[in-house]
């Protein structure tokens, strides 16, 4: 089947995937950003909380290439979207009804494991449903639903605490997680194109790098994977330590993350809007500029001003920066590895370097706030975030290449 067959390809499997994106904004992560504030304010620490972040961070940073490898090798990618729902389903249930050490520490490592290998597995069932000149536009709408999700997730929630409490949190929960392995087992296994969805939609018939070697064999994705590991050590953590600031001074773990995290989500539906117009129209290029650029400025609002309102502008800014983040890095590693048969395995390689500052930042961020206050925290991993710019102005040719010819985006 030829790229231009697939990529014209609509109907059923689209439906589906708008609505795997959409359950799995609440089904992928359990807890997700939640579980900080319920355990603030049940007695754990910034520095235990930074030390379960950053433990769960280094299992999946691990286990994301090999997933990727999986997922370029094997035809059953719709099972390793379904299989990690459910473990991620049970393993926060337990830890809402026994937030002991040991629950915490047994959920996050199995959420942390099987939950890296959800992004490779839909990536790789979103580029060999569509195929390749419509995967930037389709990144796009598959964060469009995925953050219209964890919007309405969001809501649920918050309006499930107020009126039935912790009962209201399970059903939620439970339903996001029936909805999402439902929208999979929706996906017609005979629409996926499994050559394509490795990035072999132009195979030359030579063989493509193996493994690991894709990463370090490839020089614009070692800078895509350096850049994205200082923005998300500087990005990471922040949203973090605002939810745990004010759900301890307001007592309301639940209500006040839904609603500090909400104006993120609100704020990336439109980045998922805007993104394909601002790569056409100013290239792939300025999208990660703009959104490398945000980040300095909302670590000095943060660090800033101390009172409530500033979340406002503060998760603005995180919307888009991470907002555009999200959809510009699967098309950069996808126009990269164009040909080389190991898309997958590739973008899952960036995503652990990026891991790796997601995961190391969260006890740095921990430790800043525990012995010197929230507001140095800010401005620590806002400043951070401007070295990400030096590597990407210098070589962003090879990191955000231009779209081929005869591609939309």
């Amino acid at each position: 089947m030829s790229p231009s067959s697939t990529s014209v390809r609509a109907g059923t499997p689209l439906i589906a995937l708008a609505a795997l994106n959409f359950f799995l904004a609440d089904a992928r992560d359990g807890l997700g950003p939640f579980l900080d504030a319920y355990l603030a304010t049940n007695g754990w620490s910034p520095f235990s909380l930074g030390m379960i972040a950053t433990f769960g961070g280094i299992l999946g940073m691990v286990s994301t290439p090999l997933f990727g490898a999986l997922v370029d090798g094997t035809v059953y990618k719709r099972l390793l979207v379904i299989v990690p729902v459910i473990l991620v389903t049970v393993a926060a249930l337990l830890t809402l009804a026994i937030p002991n050490v040991s629950v915490v520490v047994g959920g996050q490592t199995v959420t942390a494991i099987v939950g890296a290998v959800i992004g490779p597995a839909l990536m790789g069932l979103t580029l060999g449903i569509v195929g390749e000149a419509a995967f930037p536009a389709q990144v796009s709408r598959n964060e469009f639903w995925n953050h219209a999700g964890n919007v309405v997730s969001l809501a649920g929630v918050y309006a499930a605490t107020v009126f039935f409490g912790m009962g209201g949190i399970i059903a939620l929960m439970i339903i996001t997680a029936i909805g999402a392995v439902g929208a999979a087992l929706m996906i017609d296994p005979a629409k996926i194109d499994h050559k394509v969805a490795r990035g072999l939609g132009h195979d030359d018939g030579a063989p493509g790098p193996s493994g690991y070697s894709v990463l370090i064999g490839t020089p614009g994705l070692v800078v895509l994977a350096v850049v994205m590991l200082v923005f998300h050590f500087g990005n990471a953590p922040i949203s973090r330590l605002v939810a745990q600031q004010f759900s301890v001074e307001l007592g309301t773990p639940f209500r006040t993350t839904a609603l500090i995290t909400g104006v993120a989500q609100l704020t990336m539906i439109g980045a998922a809007i805007a993104a394909p117009f601002l790569i056409r129209r100013f290239g792939l290029a300025a999208v990660f500029i703009i959104a490398l650029c945000a980040l300095p400025i909302r670590g000095a609002i943060a660090g800033s001003i101390g009172d409530f309102w500033m979340v406002y502008p503060v998760q603005i800014l995180d919307g888009l920066g991470a907002g555009l983040i999200g959809i510009a890095t699967p098309i950069a590693a996808e126009r990269i590895l164009s040909g080389s048969g190991r898309f997958n395995v590739g973008l899952a390689a960036v995503m652990t370097v990026q891991g790796i500052g997601a995961s190391t930042s969260n006890i740095v961020a921990g430790w800043l706030v525990q012995t010197y206050g929230f507001a140095l925290a800010y401005w620590v991993h806002g400043a951070i975030a401007v070295l990400a710019l030096v590597p990407f102005l210098i070589w962003r040719n090879s990191v955000a290449p231009h779209a081929p010819e005869g591609r939309t985006a």
